[in-house]
């Protein structure tokens, strides 16, 4: 089996893949100090409680915490006898190309998802990704990743409203009953709400006026349901478009060895 795992900077999630589907999918805080051996005990822990037959003999990266990446390869070498592919890595060809400004670092997950929205739905994307970061990535025709948008994640936002604002409380992100609130939760509720909404649906309407053709638009990460039920943002969403991605950049890579 494949060992997919996706570092964030918030959750890390971890995969099992057995060429067909997704045998089990878990998630976890992301934290730098964890080590090769923690890692092995949570991940076999959650496999034998499920009871995961085979064996992980192959395993990829998509980290954009470069510091968690040496005890992730250390669990791979250690204990499952595999040299992990690490996406953004020379020896990690991606099969799309990518046209940024040179000496540009894009983060991995973005890489992904380009590859993950091509392989599922051709080329003209843009990806719209709620994570710590909510992140827009534009795909060309030809499935080259050709830039993109980073904004403020909306977890940040209400964190630094809270942090900055001594009287503000720190509130959950939901749909609040009204635009206009009575109270103080639920005016920062439809602020946050409405106000990315509008931020979303404002970036990817100046996308489509640059680009000047028909794009179609992916939500993923665990936020965009909730925003899909304020407005129609997406075309369609991906709960696993990371995870697909990493499938796909690790099937390339096999087929380049071959």
């Amino acid at each position: 089996m494949l060992l997919a795992i996706d570092v964030g900077n918030t959750n890390t999630v971890f995969a099992l893949w057995d060429g067909a589907e997704f045998r089990a999918t878990w998630r976890t805080a992301t934290e730098v100090t964890r080590t090769a051996d923690q890692y092995y005990v949570w991940l076999s822990t959650l496999m034998n409680l499920q009871k995961i037959d085979g064996e992980i003999t192959e395993a990829i990266v998509s980290s954009t915490v470069p510091r968690v990446v040496f005890n992730l390869r250390v669990l791979c070498n250690r204990y499952y006898d595999c040299r992990p592919l690490v996406v953004g890595k020379a020896d990690c060809p991606l099969p799309v190309e990518v046209r940024v400004d040179a000496g540009t670092q894009v983060g991995p997950d973005r890489l992904v998802n380009t590859v993950a929205g091509f392989d599922k739905y051709g080329g003209d994307l843009i990806v719209v990704d709620f994570g710590t970061a909510t992140t827009f990535d534009v795909v060309a025709s030809d499935g080259a990743y050709v830039g993109g948008v980073i904004a403020p994640g909306v977890n940040l936002s209400l964190q630094a409203l809270h942090d900055a604002a001594a009287a503000l409380p720190l509130v959950d992100v939901t749909m609040p009953p009204h635009v206009v609130g009575t109270n103080t939760v639920d005016c920062m509720q439809s602020g946050v709400f409405w106000g990315y909404i509008g931020l979303v649906g404002g970036i990817v309407q100046r996308i489509k006026d640059e680009r000047a053709r028909p794009m179609k638009v992916i939500g993923t990460g665990g936020l965009a349901p909730l925003f899909q039920q304020g407005d129609t943002l997406f075309d369609v969403f991906e709960d696993n478009l990371t995870m697909h991605g990493l499938t796909v950049i690790h099937r390339y890579n096999k087929g380049l060895q071959e």
